[in-house]
């Protein structure tokens, strides 16, 4: 199932960088977050709302999934031509929006409009997962997959990864936003061209294409019953091997020190960041002089 999983966080990804809205919400992050701590602590946040909406709608399809267990070929045979037809729509631009059909949408987005802070990014992130026009085709073919899997958990699980592969970018792009300059903004957004008469978009093109090859696999394999491990068994059993000899208290105990360390050094970082800012706005405001009056 491995092969599910990468194919839901590159579509998050895609998703984040669709057409109706590319790159909209690294430049709102990128504009209103200072610090990259800041951005690391909001995209955690964003990524909470994300689950909040995205995970029950994997394992609800997932549990709807276990009932058809029995006719699997059936369900094999439908998810492939669901995701070859999402495939296509995706390629000519023809899309949807999945968050008309769930209720609530609507007010989250107004609510995350009024609110400030992390209770924005939260409300942003609960909206973000299936709102959009042009990443309708991706959300449904995620979710043609998730129903798919003829389990609640794996499914959940599914949507949580396409979430990862939204916020990935997203903290990613907003981090380096003023790096990119114009240049880079514009090949991120991609470009449109002309195909037998028809323009289309490169990322949907792309994600297109994409979405009909998982299609296409998912038949070939049997819902990727058949399909080989993206990592090798061999890799797996050594992993877990290593995970084993690792989980002594010793190691626990040093990890967790590194990790306070690291923590301690963050906030030193930025009471140190903090302090320098606010001696240059006291010298500042020490080198006004105030306007004399007329005698």
């Amino acid at each position: 199932m491995e092969i599910g999983f990468v194919t839901a966080f590159i579509g998050g990804a895609l998703a984040l960088l669709s057409p109706c809205s590319a790159l909209l919400l690294p430049a709102f992050f990128a504009s209103t977050i200072g610090t990259r701590l800041s951005l690391l602590a909001h995209g955690a946040v964003f990524f909470l709302g994300l689950l909040i909406t995205l995970v029950p709608l994997g394992l609800g399809l997932g549990a709807v999934g276990t009932f058809f267990l029995q006719q699997r070929g059936l369900v094999v045979a439908g998810t492939s031509l669901v995701l070859v037809l999402l495939g296509i729509a995706q390629v000519l631009g023809i899309g949807f929006d999945v968050s008309r059909a769930l209720p609530g949408t609507t007010r989250i987005r107004q609510e995350a409009a009024a609110r400030t802070g992390f209770i924005r990014t939260f409300l942003l992130g609960a909206a973000s997962g299936v709102a959009g026009f042009c990443a309708g085709p991706i959300l449904g073919a995620v979710l043609t997959l998730a129903l798919g899997q003829g389990s609640a958990w794996s499914a959940g699980a599914l949507l949580a990864v396409y979430g990862a592969g939204m916020v990935a970018p997203l903290v990613l792009i907003a981090a380096l936003w003023d790096r990119l300059g114009a240049r880079g903004q514009r090949l991120l957004r991609g470009r449109t061209l002309s195909l037998f008469g028809r323009r289309l978009h490169s990322t949907s093109l792309v994600t297109g294409l994409v979405i009909i090859a998982v299609g296409v696999v998912f038949w070939l394999t049997n819902g990727l019953v058949a399909m080989p491990a993206v990592v090798p068994t061999s890799v797996q059993v050594w992993a877990q091997e290593q995970s084993g000899r690792l989980s002594s208290a010793i190691v626990d105990g040093a990890v967790i020190m590194v990790l306070a360390i690291a923590a301690l050094g963050a906030w030193a970082s930025a009471r140190r960041r903090a302090a320098r800012r606010e001696e240059t706005r006291s010298a500042g405001n020490r080198g006004r002089t105030p306007a004399s009056g007329a005698d």
